[in-house]
């Protein structure tokens, strides 16, 4: 009877330990107040251009025939996705930090917002190509934000999305969400410097994840979500799976040993 008690604990405390807590896989729990405004005026800084980013730039004016040259022709290629059309049109920033433009040469970018790179065209057209009548209006962006999701997540592999912003819960959604077995309280993310790359963690379980600086993602971040420890010891993710599991190891293990007894 003892032995019973002591075999039927074992396998309880197996199942239990490796079970995956449900609160474990809950996106943005309260978890206690933790505002901080550092954090959100980091977060609302603009993102300022960093080397291998490409540039969307547009050239308007009165006649846009006196424009042509710096504006791409690759849209008329209905061949070509929107990626590969901004990858062949747009205009990358070398390890420099320059780019080159159409009759005024090589420009310095690095470290420039897309609203001051505006400015700075603007100024260089109307000073070395245009008059003021000529009405010079340049729009600069970035040709979709790209990241890359690896580890542990639905699809892994470089994304891109065509919007201004986009905040660590869209990228992974985008990217097949986290499974059961994915790590959400210890999320890397690592991102390009002008220095080189660091890495942040974030708890996507914890709601104050929103206040954080890294709450929204910059072009060429890279995600990883490590698997968790029941992944690595091959369990399943719910007690009824390990209840399972551990019955047929059971069931094994009889098995043999009837087995042996006959012999």
């Amino acid at each position: 009877m003892k032995r019973l008690i002591l075999t039927l604990s074992i396998l309880a405390s197996v199942v239990v330990s490796s079970c995956i807590p449900h609160k474990d896989t809950l996106y943005v729990q309260e978890k206690g107040n933790k505002d901080s405004l550092d954090a959100i005026v980091e977060q609302q800084r603009p993102y300022r251009i960093q080397i291998n980013d490409i540039l969307n730039i547009r050239v308007k004016a009165l006649d846009q025939d006196n424009v042509k040259i710096f504006n791409p022709i690759g849209e008329k290629d209905l061949n070509a996705s929107s990626v590969e059309r901004s990858y062949f049109d747009g205009f990358t920033v070398d390890i420099h930090g320059n780019i080159r433009i159409p009759t005024l040469g090589k420009i310095n970018v690095l470290g420039y917002t897309t609203e001051e790179i505006e400015q700075l065209l603007e100024k260089k057209l109307l000073e070395e190509e245009f008059k003021e009548t000529a009405n010079i209006f340049v729009t600069v962006k970035l040709t979709g934000l790209k990241y890359t999701t690896t580890g542990e997540i639905g699809s892994k592999g470089t994304k891109v999305l065509f919007q201004e912003r986009v905040n660590i819960l869209e990228a992974i959604a985008n990217a097949g969400d986290i499974p059961v077995t994915g790590d959400k309280k210890d999320v890397l993310i690592i991102r390009q410097y002008p220095q080189g790359q660091k890495i942040h963690h974030i708890d996507l379980t914890d709601v104050n994840v929103m206040q954080s600086p890294y709450y929204y993602i910059q072009p060429n971040d890279m995600i990883y979500v490590k698997p968790l420890r029941q992944k690595a010891w091959g369990t399943g993710t719910n007690a009824l799976q390990n209840l399972g599991a551990v019955a047929t190891v059971l069931s094994v293990i009889t098995t043999t040993i009837l087995l042996f007894n006959r012999l």
